[in-house]
């Protein structure tokens, strides 16, 4: 049996123009010159106040927590108009449903988003009930700190050797490391292929296709010989 832990931005979504506009009003209100979106880019998949303060190049105190509630307001603001858009990755949707549908599998997330970020998610994906295992950053702190996917593999029942980590940042290929799962990188997502490379990523994968060859191919040939008829 394995876990396969999904990221979540970058990963499955394509959310990055939203949290680089949600960024630059919240920079705004507090009459901060907004980030690039290039640098907001890089800083997607750590918890907000921690991304904050790399953006600022500061500790994480006050001002990087008041910003991270302005970013939350501005973002939450966002989700309610009729024009908001934060689409799948291509193939996710059905990549995702196949493995889900496998019984030496189960899927998890481990997401730098809220729980309520999740499950807006979810609900607009129809992805309700395919992740057994959720940990985010209200839950956890945040990547690279292992503790997201030690948690889901404690509260499965399998040990981290039996995780994989898929992710398209060096913080997930860190955290998968630190935690002794898996990892497994993307291409497609917001840090650079060479980069989840030096962080420890054991492969990476161009699209969800070979994405799911990869995790089917690490269950072992007896595994796969038993579901091939």
């Amino acid at each position: 049996m394995k876990l396969v832990l999904f990221d979540c931005d970058g990963t499955i979504v394509d959310s990055q123009h939203i949290i680089a506009e949600a960024m630059a009003l919240a920079f705004a209100e507090h009459r901060l010159p907004p980030p690039p979106p290039e640098a907001t880019r890089l800083i997607i998949g750590l918890s907000l106040p921690l991304a904050i303060a790399e953006l600022l190049d500061e500790p994480a105190g006050a001002r990087t927590e008041a910003i991270a509630e302005s970013y939350r307001r501005q973002f939450l603001a966002m989700r309610s108009r009729p024009d908001f858009f934060e689409p799948l990755f291509p193939g996710a949707a059905e990549a995702l449903r196949a493995l889900a549908a496998r019984d030496d599998l189960r899927l998890g997330m481990v997401t730098g988003k809220s729980r309520r970020g999740v499950a807006a998610v979810c609900e607009k994906h129809g992805f309700e009930g395919l992740f057994e295992v959720v940990r985010t950053a209200d839950d956890c702190p945040s990547k690279p700190h292992p503790a997201m996917v030690l948690e889901c593999c404690a509260e499965a029942g399998l040990a981290p050797a039996d995780a994989i980590v898929v992710g398209d940042t060096r913080f997930d290929m860190e955290m998968a490391r630190a935690s002794g799962a898996d990892p497994v990188g993307v291409s497609w997502g917001y840090h650079k292929a060479d980069d989840l490379r030096l962080t420890g990523a054991r492969c990476i994968v161009d699209d969800f296709d070979a994405l799911v060859a990869e995790v089917l191919r690490t269950g072992g040939p007896e595994r796969m010989a038993a579901h091939a008829g």
